[in-house]
Order: structure tokens, then C-alpha cells, then sequence
């Protein structure tokens, strides 16, 4: 335990100080709650624990300023889910873990014109159609039919790719991370098998925790965020939370046994498998950011044909006009990129591993949409079916001290496995269906594995955020209709 003595600063921030082979201090945000659950892992000797993963983070080549866990944070691969790590372009590393093989996992959340009412009143026909219409579920296929050749043009493109054909509106790529599309993509350096596992993929939902939801807006914490967003008491959101699918799942496996062998050839020590790294500027470091940016736009691309579904959904059973049912924003977690960011009193570029963590930068910031930057752009950070969800924004300390990041997550306490063994899809169904939630899954055994009781308290975690002043709460979602794979 003294190797993990931690160093209160504040009520919500904590910090593990630096020794051994630790080139910066670590630093978590939590509460005593929070912070006692990470102690209590190392206590029982588990060696898969997100202290020990922050620590070997912050021992990594080129780190800057402090390795950083969130409130969401628990044991990832490499990175503790929740876990963000900044690094010089010159001396740092590019790691697989801090990415991670759900690559751009994100939300994409849409704003309606609806209130709760509106849908309580057409609410089974609502959820019927939804899971009609989205494709989810392991192996499901999407409405886009490619070929092997054009799929190198939506890991190019995009969300641009989509949107050329005629899935979604012009103006949802202002409302999209990088616009839509990121740069600095070669698809030569995403293998054959990744391409053929994902081009009947792209428009799916896929399964695990990814989901489509429709929510209304319960609460409002910051009318002057509220009103920059067009956020209004209970309005009805759909929100969106995929990634990159098969694709990205195999970026990471190829990848991993690439920097494995890159981290022997440039000496790096290897402190746990998926934490294997190549220096940035070396060839297999440019060649697996690349393919990142590869997965951060394949799943772009898969929220845009996803969003273009849902709007037809409410059409058809609301008669809405798609326009009518506009881009809130859409913010990935799982990436890597460069940014510029004050370090040691100067501006300046560094590569910013986000692992289960989300991009969310505070006022003034030109990524924002301009709409949005004087308040900072919003961030959606999902709960579980059966409690809430948050939409809050970055702020000024949380560019200081957090790169401009923001949790994600309620984040799970319970495993996979020990969930299947303690909940039921069919009763956690029916339960949900009683507090006024319908839920439509692909899989019993899928429901039981996202049940509320296998995740932290969402509102722990965002009061947590919020107490600390590295994120702020704009809003409080409530779900009414839950689609799963």
C-alpha cells in the first residue's frame, strides 16, 4: 500500500506523488468514495487495478505535466478507462492502450423539437419502430453496402462520406468533432482484415454498451449553457453512443503486435501488453496514428448513417421534416491527437491520449462550434438505462489542468461475467418497463450485462466532475425509450 500513499489537494482531487520510475506525479478526480474503491483494489491484491495502470502511465517516455484518471475511472487494457496522458511530439510515445479497440467510441446526440409528452404518447410505436430501423447487435449489417475499394473512402471522408450519400443534413458537420473528418489518415495502414470485417458494418449500432436512447431533458443546471445548446426543459434528445465497430477492434490487434515489437526495438519496457508504444515520430508510431485516424473516422461516418435512421424513425411515427431535428453535437472518447495545450507556461503541441475520456474544451476554444464557444462545447456522459444522463460542458480549469478533458461515463463497477450471473434481461426489462423506460435488446444476455447495478452511481461521478471544476453540469437527462444490441 505505501507505494500508493495519496495526497489529498482538494475534496475531489488526489494525487499519487511521483517516485520510482514515474516521470510525472499522477493525479485522480474523485470523491472519498471513489478514491476509496480504487485503495480497496489494491488492498485485496488485485493486479488488475487502475492505480497501478495510472502509474505505469505516468512512468511512459515524453509525458508531460501529470497522468490523469477521471472520475470514471476503472481497470482498462494499458490506460485505466477514464485515463488521460499528454506527451512531447519529440520525446513521447503513441500507445495502443491509451486508445484502446473501440476507436472514437462516441456519442452523438440530436435535439427535437418534441417534449416528453409527445413521445409518452406514441411511446411503444416509437420503440418498435427504433428497433426496426437501427441496426444493432453483433454481427449486424448496415444500410450502406460497400465495396472492399470504397471503404478506403469513408476512412478518408467520414462523416462526409455519408452525408454524400444522402445520409443526414450539410449542416450537422459544424456539430462534429474535427467536422466530420479527421486529417492525417493513409488507409494503407489499416490491414485487408479490418476493411473486410467493416464495410457491411458502417450504420450499426453494434452491442456491449452501445446504445440509442431517447431521452427528455429533466433538469437544467446552467440556463446560459442550456440556452447556447437550445437545451430546454423537457425537450426530447436521441442520443447516440458507437464507435468504430469491427474495424477499430482490428486496428487494435494488428497494432498491438506491431508496438509490441516497436517497444523492444526502441527499449521501452513493456509494464503491461496492451500498453506496448513506439515513439511518435518514428515510422511505426506515424503509421499507427494514421490508422487511428482511420477508426476515429470509420465511426464518424457510422453516427452520421445512424442519426439519418433515427430522423426517418421519428418522421414516420412523429411526421417530423428531418430539419426539424438538429445536431446538439457529437464528441468521441478512445483517441489520440494532437492538440496545443499550455505546458510549463508555454503553448504547445502534444499528442493527447483520451481513454475513456472525452474531448471537452472549455470558452474560447476555435475547435468549438461557434455557436457554442463562449460557453464551452457540451460533452454527453450516458449513465445506464435506468438513471440519468448528463450533458456538461468544458471549462477553463479543466483546459489548465486536464487538457480539456471530461469524463465519459458512470463507468462500471461490476464485471461482464459477474453481471450475466447476478441480473436477468427479461426482469431488468420489465422492471425498467414499470419505471416508464422500454427498452428493445438484441440480447437478454447483452441487457444483463449493462444493468444499472453493474455501474458506478452516474451521479456520483458527475458531481465529482463538477465539484472539481474540470467539467460543469448543464443538464439532466431522463431515458423513455432504450434500444441495445
Amino acid at each position: 500500500m505505501s507505494e500508493f500513499e495519496l495526497k489529498r489537494i482538494s475534496d475531489y482531487v488526489w494525487e499519487l506523488p511521483k517516485r520510482d520510475e514515474m516521470r510525472v506525479p499522477a493525479r485522480i478526480y474523485g470523491d472519498r468514495r471513489i478514491i476509496d474503491h480504487l485503495l480497496g483494489d489494491i488492498r485485496k491484491g488485485k493486479e488488475w487495478n487502475a492505480l497501478e495502470q495510472l502509474k505505469n502511465v505516468a512512468s511512459l517516455p515524453g509525458i508531460v505535466k501529470v497522468a490523469l484518471a477521471l472520475p470514471d475511472v476503472h481497470p482498462g487494457y494499458g490506460f485505466p478507462i477514464g485515463g488521460v496522458a499528454a506527451f512531447d511530439l519529440e520525446e513521447g510515445v503513441v500507445a495502443m492502450g491509451g486508445v484502446g479497440f473501440d476507436i472514437n467510441c462516441g456519442v452523438r446526440t440530436l435535439k427535437t423539437p418534441l417534449t416528453r409528452q409527445d413521445v409518452l404518447a406514441r411511446q411503444e410505436e416509437l420503440a418498435e419502430r427504433l428497433f426496426r430501423d437501427i441496426p444493432a447487435g453483433l454481427g449486424s449489417e448496415g444500410d450502406i453496402k460497400l465495396t472492399l475499394k470504397e471503404i478506403d473512402q469513408v476512412l478518408l471522408k467520414g462523416a462526409k462520406f455519408a452525408l454524400e450519400r444522402g445520409y443526414g443534413l450539410p449542416e450537422d458537420l459544424e456539430f462534429t468533432e474535427e467536422r466530420g473528418c479527421i486529417e492525417g489518415c493513409i488507409p494503407a495502414n489499416v490491414s485487408q482484415r479490418a476493411k473486410e470485417r467493416q464495410f457491411r458494418q458502417i450504420g450499426t449500432l453494434g452491442s456491449g454498451n452501445h446504445y440509442l436512447e431517447v431521452q427528455y431533458v429533466e433538469e437544467i443546471y446552467d440556463e446560459e449553457a442550456a440556452k447556447a445548446y437550445g437545451l430546454e426543459k423537457d425537450q426530447v434528445l436521441i442520443a447516440i453512443h458507437c464507435g468504430s465497430r469491427a474495424l477499430g477492434h482490428q486496428i487494435g490487434q494488428d497494432y498491438l503486435q506491431e508496438l509490441e515489437r516497436a517497444s523492444k526495438k526502441y527499449g521501452i519496457p513493456i509494464r503491461e501488453r496492451e500498453l506496448v508504444c513506439a515513439p511518435i515520430r518514428s515510422p511505426e508510431g506515424e503509421r499507427y496514428l494514421s490508422a487511428v485516424n482511420c477508426g476515429i473516422n470509420c465511426a464518424l461516418a457510422n453516427r452520421q448513417t445512424l442519426a439519418h435512421l433515427a430522423r426517418k424513425s421519428f418522421a414516420a411515427v412523429f411526421g417530423l421534416r428531418p430539419e426539424e431535428i438538429q445536431m446538439l453535437y457529437d464528441v468521441g472518447h478512445n483517441t489520440a491527437k494532437i492538440e496545443v495545450h499550455e505546458v510549463d507556461g508555454q503553448r504547445k503541441q502534444v499528442l493527447v491520449h483520451r481513454k475513456g475520456s472525452t474531448r471537452a474544451f472549455g470558452p474560447g476554444r476555435e475547435e468549438s462550434p461557434p455557436p457554442y464557444r463562449a460557453v464551452g462545447h457540451p460533452i454527453f456522459i450516458g449513465g445506464t438505462m435506468g438513471t440519468w444522463s448528463y450533458i456538461m460542458r468544458g471549462t477553463e480549469k479543466g483546459m489548465r489542468e486536464a487538457f480539456g478533458s471530461g469524463i465519459h461515463g458512470a463507468g462500471r463497477e461490476m464485471s461482464r461475467q459477474k453481471a450475466k450471473k447476478q441480473f436477468r434481461g427479461e426482469q431488468l426489462r420489465e422492471e425498467l418497463k414499470q419505471q416508464g423506460i422500454l427498452v428493445r435488446g438484441h440480447s437478454m444476455a447483452g441487457l444483463a450485462e449493462e444493468a444499472p447495478g453493474a455501474y458506478k452511481d452516474i451521479e456520483m461521478v458527475a458531481e465529482a466532475a463538477h465539484n472539481s471544476g474540470i467539467n460543469q453540469k448543464v443538464a439532466r437527462l431522463r431515458p423513455l425509450v432504450v434500444i441495445k444490441g
